[in-house]
């Protein structure tokens, strides 16, 4: 056990590893796309921004019907159980059906711009627009399709290719557009980056080999109900995400103006900076190898507790320095005028950190393709999110939309445990219980620090839990993965550093 554990650990650091490269070169060319629309747009444009792109989130996931992700979890069982025709079926039938669902969703948005633009934007905006992010829909889902067999087949290094190429093509895209057409260059920029996706996907995906198989209509048939079935609960939990996320920003709209629509999505946006590669680590390659495992009750929670306890030690630290330096954060990307940003960018923070806590236990739910119950849930959640953000924008502006989102996830983890400990019987490990009392004290501490003391010295201190805890994290991982398998710049790095015991690090 401790053999498998430790390989299990290396897997996950491995993936993690690979997405976070990708991930930092997204958060890099992020920070040169935020900083340029901050200064040429300022608060209102970034608002639009951020409304538009939820228009076109919102469109792909109805249009999607949840069946990108359903592929990739036929994929992985069907590579983890050899059964090599039903790999190619299910890879077919994924990629042809993406792009006729890509056309309808296309199709809808144009047929419904109108009322979507008014809904939204009062009649403030051209439905034209609207109807011009169709295109960046059909793009989208095609991709997807592409992009869902490359992470069934888990060639972790071809998606981290594929991300960090696409940030590069589209912050370039984005910032030329803006320039020249300003506020009128926000569609056209959504939709030639979405172009620019599907030429990557296209090109990394065709590496794939499937062998070719005949189909029969019957055969089709069922392969698109399969893909249908469980895509229905992915699609039904992305609506709630993405519909919540798109609600909020109304009623921060509708309640504070639009310049706190845009303060609130550079709050949103800094808040899953840094946790994001955490996250997609877990749907990249965590979620195929839980897929290949769901048989088995304690190989499954022996999984969910080592990604708990990695994705903890790689948030924790990233969360606090986040707290201690939000206001230097906010002027050095985006600028002065976005301080109003602060307060609901450390609720969002709080968060962030329970959303890494959870998601793991969520996965459970996907892997046994428990469909009610994962819909069920991501419902209740959406639910208190969105009441919690009517309520607490009145009172408190738009810091009240990061307090809800904050509340939404409390809710979220004391709900989810008591299902998931039904299903397979999880519990935490000791390791785990240890680590979150200490991780979610020092964040709460942090987080009180900055209404109960002066703002140098919380500063002060949440900058020494954030030092602190980079140092326990790297002790903590050096422990669980063997050091023979870390570069050997890496290595000879912890040794200078004392990191690790004389002479391990050569």
């Amino acid at each position: 056990m401790a053999t498998a554990s430790k390989n299990t650990y290396g897997q996950i650091l491995k993936s993690s590893a690979l997405i976070g490269a990708s991930s930092a070169v997204e958060i890099c060319l992020r920070i040169v796309r935020t900083k340029a629309m901050a200064v040429l747009l300022g608060p209102a444009g970034v608002g639009l921004l951020g409304l538009y792109a939820s228009i076109a989130d919102l469109a792909q996931m109805v249009a999607g019907m949840g069946i990108n992700s359903s592929g990739v979890r036929e994929i992985a069982r069907a590579v983890g159980s050899g059964e090599a025709d039903a790999l190619a079926r299910t890879v077919r039938v994924l990629r042809r059906t993406s792009i006729l669902l890509g056309a309808v969703g296309a199709s809808l948005l144009v047929l419904f711009s109108e009322r979507v633009s008014a809904t939204t934007f009062g009649g403030e905006q051209p439905a034209a627009f609207v109807a011009l992010l169709s295109l960046a829909v059909l793009f989208r889902l095609t991709a997807a399709g592409q992009q869902a067999v490359v992470q069934g087949m888990r060639r972790i290094a071809d998606l981290a290719r594929i991300a960090a190429w696409d940030a590069l093509f589209g912050t370039c895209i984005t910032i030329a557009m803006v320039y020249f057409l300003r506020e009128a260059g926000l569609v056209p920029a959504l939709v030639a980056a979405a172009a620019t996706n599907l030429l990557l996907s296209w090109w990394y995906g065709r590496k794939v080999e499937i062998q070719r198989v005949a189909m029969t209509a019957v055969q089709t048939r069922h392969a698109v109900s399969a893909l249908l079935k469980l895509g229905f609960a992915f699609m039904a939990s992305g609506i709630l995400m993405m519909g919540s996320a798109y609600v909020i920003r109304v009623i921060v709209l509708r309640t504070a103006g639009v310049e706190a629509a845009g303060l609130y999505q550079s709050a949103w946006t800094i808040g899953g900076l840094y946790l994001g590669f955490i996250l997609q680590a877990m749907g990249t390659d965590f979620y195929p190898r839980l897929t290949a495992a769901s048989h088995d009750d304690s190989e499954s929670n022996r999984l969910v507790n080592e990604q708990t306890q990695i994705g903890v030690l790689l948030a924790g630290p990233g969360v606090l320095a986040t707290l201690a330096l939000t206001p230097l954060v906010l002027t050095a990307l985006y600028s002065t005028k976005f301080q109003a940003a602060v307060e609901p960018l450390r609720w969002i923070c709080l968060g962030m950190m329970l959303r890494v806590i959870t998601w793991p236990l969520g996965f459970i739910l996907v892997s046994r393709g428990l469909r009610s119950l994962f819909v069920g849930i991501d419902l209740a959640c959406a639910l208190v999110h969105i009441g919690l953000a009517w309520v607490f924008v009145a009172a408190y502006g738009v810091a009240g939309a990061g307090m809800a989102f904050f509340g939404s996830y409390l809710f979220h983890a004391l709900a989810i445990y008591p299902l998931v400990r039904r299903v397979t019987g999880f519990r935490y490990s000791r390791a785990n219980h240890r680590l979150l009392l200490l991780f979610l004290s020092l964040i709460g501490l942090v987080f009180s620090g900055f209404y109960l003391l002066p703002s140098a010295w919380a500063t002060a201190l949440g900058a020494l839990a954030a030092v602190g805890s980079g140092v326990y994290t790297i002790r903590v991982l050096v422990h669980l993965v063997p050091l023979d398998r870390a570069p050997p710049l890496v290595r000879r790095t912890l040794s200078l550093l004392r990191l690790v015991p004389a002479g391990q690090g050569h």
